[in-house]
């Protein structure tokens, strides 16, 4: 996947907006803050989010329902996603592990189900709020 494609305008806009936040963004949040920009309708928000997830560009925390910029310029598999998320502090941390990927990668169930894509959230307390 090549990181450097050129964005839409609405793209770069929505990725802007979620790349300076300090905390994961949902849909509507995003919406509300682009809206002055000329972009007025959901289906607009939620393509431009598709195609940044594609791209690897954001993530999308699951349990949360928000969308935080990829903070890894590694990063390659948006099928692909780990983060800790502090209980206290909401503080959320992708993880980027060459020996979790591995072991992921390679991983089958007891019906032999080898998995094309995941999204992996693992919840516990941070040093800080230790």
């Amino acid at each position: 996947m090549n990181k450097m494609q050129t964005l839409s305008k609405n793209q770069q806009i929505i990725f802007d907006l979620i790349d300076k936040s300090s905390e994961p963004l949902k849909a509507y949040s995003i919406l509300f803050n682009v809206q002055k920009k000329g972009i007025k309708a959901p289906l607009q928000v939620y393509r431009a989010l598709d195609k940044l997830v594609e791209l690897g560009k954001i993530h999308k925390i699951e349990s949360r329902n928000a969308f935080i910029a990829c903070q890894n310029s590694s990063c390659q598999v948006s099928k692909a996603t780990a983060f800790s998320i502090c209980e206290i502090c909401e503080k959320i941390t992708e993880i980027s592990s060459a020996s979790l990927s591995k072991y992921l990668r390679n991983f089958k169930d007891k019906d032999g189900m080898k998995y094309s894509k995941y999204n992996l959230e693992f919840f516990g307390l941070c040093k800080k709020c230790r």
